[in-house]
This record gives structure tokens, sequence and C-alpha cells, in this order.
């Protein structure tokens, strides 16, 4: 959508920072109680949210190059009554797989947040002069009848078991020869439904399903990601890289035993420390001191754990957005391999299918450069009456083929339970 008041066409980043220094971010306090940020967002638009906190966006006021957006937010005026981050002006985007991609952002015409302390404001953009209508609240609901969900669905995996179990193989096989250490391979299934697929509906079973996880919609992508990439708050750093998957049972005891086995497992403590240890080199020349925890934690979700380290820091001033912290760091070892760019030829060779947003960052940056970022899996890209859906897992030199398709079956229970409602 080209923004008010400007011209048809791309808009180059001079005419970016133009057309929003012709926009002021008006942000009020509202009372928590009335706050539901998925059902503010409604069908169609912008949420980022864990445990009922985060942010969601309704229009689109700008649609900015991820890469540039900060510095267009910050020509922004903000009238701005509560000054937490995600108040003002803020970006909110998921980005592709593929690095050299780039890949853009949305400022939302208007939105809602919440902060984990219990503030929720609500931000309007409009242009200089016009109503301050961030003091209108609540808004009006989304119009329109509800629609009729699905009844009917088709699954098809986009490769046959057999096929992708020999692709793993010869995975396994190239790291025992030599020519990287990890790589992580993804599948896709694909879902064909008799009526749309609606979005709100998907993400209210993921809210209800991974309440501690991040579930996001940006553009028709939507998930509910475990893993936090990055996030800024002021000088303050976190990070959460995840590798090593079991399955849970729903019985403590038998969980327990799960989870001390896969603390125990030199392969999944490999293939996380792999992914801690580059995301630890990433950002230590930003930051004046940086804690990395020597050993990881379980992370356990509703129907798999995964092994979890969770790094805090303290930035230096000069250091990088939220967003430019995110696409330094992406992508880690749990989405592509180890070295990098040796991984990322050897999937490009071999997986046959196009990632797109899968597996990428997801989430928001602000004016002041603060903002959180997902990794964009347990993910579907919806269009219509179809959905995409994907699951990775980190190939090692001791990989077991089967053992690795069981997990992209765990893996994808968790977007088929909410897309799937026969």
């Amino acid at each position: 959508m080209t923004p008010a008041g400007a011209g048809s066409g791309s808009l180059d980043t001079y005419d970016r920072r133009a057309a929003a220094a012709g926009l002021v971010a008006r942000t009020v306090e509202v009372a928590s109680g009335d706050v539901d940020l998925l059902a503010f967002a409604g069908d169609t638009d912008l949420l980022f949210e864990r445990d009922g906190c985060g942010l969601a966006g309704r229009g689109e006021a700008l649609r900015l190059d991820a890469a540039t957006a900060v510095d267009v937010l910050a020509t922004m005026r903000s009238d701005d009554e509560v000054g937490l981050p995600g108040c003002g002006p803020v970006a909110i985007g998921a980005l592709p797989f593929d690095p050299a991609a780039g890949g853009t952002v949305v400022v939302p015409r208007e939105l809602v947040g919440r902060s984990p302390d219990g503030t929720a404001w609500h931000t309007v953009i409009s242009r200089e002069g016009g109503e301050a209508a961030a003091r209108v609240w609540p808004p009006p609901p989304v119009a329109g009848e509800r629609p009729r969900p699905p009844d009917d669905f088709r699954l098809t995996a986009a490769r046959p078991h057999e096929e992708w179990l020999e692709v793993i193989a010869a995975a396994v096989k190239a790291i025992a020869d030599g020519r990287m250490r990890k790589v992580v391979l993804a599948r896709e299934v694909t879902v064909e439904a008799n009526r749309r697929i609606h979005p709100l509906d998907v993400l209210g079973r993921l809210r209800a399903l991974y309440p501690s996880c991040m579930v996001f919609s940006v553009d028709g992508f939507v998930g509910a990601s475990p893993e936090l990439l990055v996030a800024r708050a002021g000088d303050g750093v976190r990070a959460q890289p995840m590798a090593g998957t079991i399955p849970r049972s729903g019985d403590p005891a038998v969980d327990a035993r799960l989870a001390a086995g896969l603390l125990a497992s030199t392969k999944d403590r490999e293939e996380h420390a792999l992914v801690v240890e580059e995301v630890a080199a990433v950002l230590a020349p930003h930051c004046v001191s940086l804690d990395v925890p020597a050993e990881p934690s379980i992370v356990p979700l509703r129907n798999v754990s995964h092994l979890g380290t969770l790094l805090t820091g303290r930035l230096r001033r000069d250091a990088p957005s939220a967003v430019g912290l995110a696409t330094a760091l992406h992508p880690t070892p749990a989405v592509a391999g180890t070295p990098t760019g040796d991984a990322l030829a050897y999937i490009a060779a071999v997986e046959g299918l196009d990632r797109g947003r899968y597996a990428g960052p997801v989430g928001w940056v602000d004016g002041r450069g603060d903002g959180e970022w997902a990794v964009g899996v347990r993910s579907a890209e919806l269009d219509g009456n179809r959905a995409r859906l994907f699951a990775g897992v980190g190939v090692v030199a001791d990989s077991v083929p089967e053992a690795e398709l069981a997990e992209t079956q765990l893996k994808l229970q968790a977007l088929l339970a909410a897309v799937v409602r026969p």
C-alpha cells in the first residue's frame, strides 16, 4: 500500500523518510482489561503475542525495507504518553529465510500493545494536523459476517517418506566426509481445504495450545515459535537459542526421564552447543557484558521439549537496533547449520522447497531500536483454502534418518492441530 499523500510506485529511502516525516504517531494508555490483541488484529492484520503480551496492528501506514526501518521511524513525530518499548511508531515484519532476499516490515496505521507489567496502550498514525484518533477507545470491531470454517481437508507431503529418509542419509554421509558439521533440512506438508482457512481461527488455537510461544501473524505467515532470536530493550539484550528435541508424554515421571535423557545426549548437546557458540560470537562484539550459561535447560512445550540456553547482556551504546541484531544473527545453526555458507549451499542443492519466510526472523522494532524477534518456526503460509506447513531438523554426524523423520512429524503437529479441524 502506498502511504497517504505519496505517489504510486516504489519509494526509495529518501521518499519514505519524507512520507514518514509528514505523519504523527499518537499513543495513549488504555485499560489493560479492554485489550485482546488477537481480537484487535482480526483475520488479516498483524500480531506478535506471548502470554497475552505483545503488539497487534491494523492497516498499513508505511511499508519499509527492514534494513532502513528504524532510520525512517525515527523521522516520524511521536506524541507518546506511555514511553515503553513498542510505543509510538512500530514496524512489524516476517523476513525471508534467504539472507540475501532482504525483506520488508509494515508500520500499522493503528496498534495496541500490552507489556508484562500490565500496561496497555493504543497508537494511531495520522497525517500532521489530523484527528487525534488514538484517543478513541475502544476502537470499533472489525466489520463483516463470521465466515464458515472449512470442514474437509487433504494433506500432501511434498516428498515421500522414503525419499526424505534418503536425503537425510546423504546429509549424514556429507558430514562424515567433512563437508560441514551440521545442516538443517526441512519438510513441507500442504493442506488443501474446501473453504478458506481463516488466520484468526488458526491463531486462536495456537494461542490456546502454546501460550508460552510467540504467536505471530504477518501477511498470511502465521505460527507459534518457541525460539527467541533476540530482544532489545534499551541497553538490555536477550536471546534463547534452541536445538535438541524430544517428545512429551503428559506423564510427569516419564517426561522427567525423557528430559534427563535429552540433557545427557551427546548428539543433542553437541547440536545445541553449535548454536549457542554462534549466537554468543555474533552478540559479544556488540555487548559490554554477555552472560552465557555453561549448561542448557529444558524448555517444555505442549508436545515436545527442547534444549534452550538464555543469553543476557548489556549492549554498547553504538549497538544495532533489534532488527539489526536479528539480521546479524540470522541464520543461526539452529535453522541452517554450520559452517553457515556450506550449510546454506547444501540446503539449496538438496532440500527441494522454497522456504519463503519459514525459519526467518519475525517480530517488531520501534523508533528507538527496541524490539523482539523470534525464529519463524512452527509456522505456515496461508493462502485462501491452502496452507503450507514446514518442519526442520538438525542433521549431525550421528543422526538417524528415521529419528529425524519422527521429529519433523512431532513438530508438524503444532500447526496441524491448529489448521486441520474436520
